[in-house]
């Protein structure tokens, strides 16, 4: 192991982080090529959106970073370093939860969508181990963003989740899919995206503070409407979505 160690650190190419893949900048434009290209051909490719993310995410990346170090609650969490997955999560209390807290509402959410934390991808071409937390935190707390904006996982609520991102964070990955995902929505469909759900969430995104500056996993026995007050996102339209 030690050999293999050496190795690497001859070749200049130095792990980081467990799982990290050193690559060079003409790999990375070659890589955010052709995720893009998959991405948008499939938005459910979840390994095409997440290389996407690290490829393009340079300049976003570090500028999140530096909301999270210069707030309170984010700056603990760059310390503490949480995680959201099954192991990490007691279901049994998040479920026993009053109906309208944040616990249990996601639990209701992951349940309903049969989604799981788990499923997230772990980050493998960001070359720096504190921007590889942030985009992973990015994305463990991404299925709260749909908890707490009430979008489901079709393809309507991935999009309007993904404008309320896409003002939040700036990643071109989310720019990306908020600009390309409406294509294979229905006109009626189009119609409330365009005239009720995208402009809603755009106000929200600007409105709100960092969504990196919450520290879920002590929250959530807020009740949802209240954490939407206290971050700036103001309440979902009744639209059916």
């Amino acid at each position: 192991e030690e050999e293999e160690q050496e190795k690497e650190e001859e070749e200049g190419c130095y792990r980081l982080y467990p799982g990290h893949i050193p690559t060079s900048p003409l790999q990375k434009a070659l890589l955010a090529a052709g995720s893009a290209f998959m991405a948008l051909y499939d938005p459910y490719r979840h390994d095409m959106v997440a290389v996407l993310g690290e490829t393009t995410g340079c300049l976003a990346l570090p500028n999140l970073r530096d909301k999270m170090k210069h707030h309170p609650e984010g700056y603990r969490i760059l310390q503490e370093r949480p995680r959201i997955r099954l192991s990490t999560l007691d279901m049994a209390r998040l479920r026993g939860l009053p109906d309208g807290t944040l616990g249990r509402e996601y639990v209701r959410f992951l349940e309903d969508n049969k989604v799981s934390p788990d499923t997230r991808m772990p980050p493998k071409f960001v070359d720096d181990e504190e921007l590889a937390y942030v985009i992973q935190r990015y994305r463990e707390v991404h299925d709260l963003m749909h908890t707490l904006l009430g979008m489901p996982t079709n393809m309507l609520g991935e999009v309007v989740v993904k404008w309320f991102e896409a003002i939040q964070t700036g990643l071109p990955m989310c720019v990306l899919g908020a600009a390309f995902g409406p294509i294979r929505l229905s006109a009626r469909k189009l119609q409330v995206l365009a005239t009720e759900l995208v402009p809603w969430a755009i106000r929200s995104g600007r409105n709100a503070s960092c969504i990196l500056n919450v520290y879920y996993e002590q929250r959530w026995e807020q009740p949802v409407e209240s954490l939407r007050e206290e971050i700036g996102i103001f309440p979902p339209p009744a639209v059916r979505v």
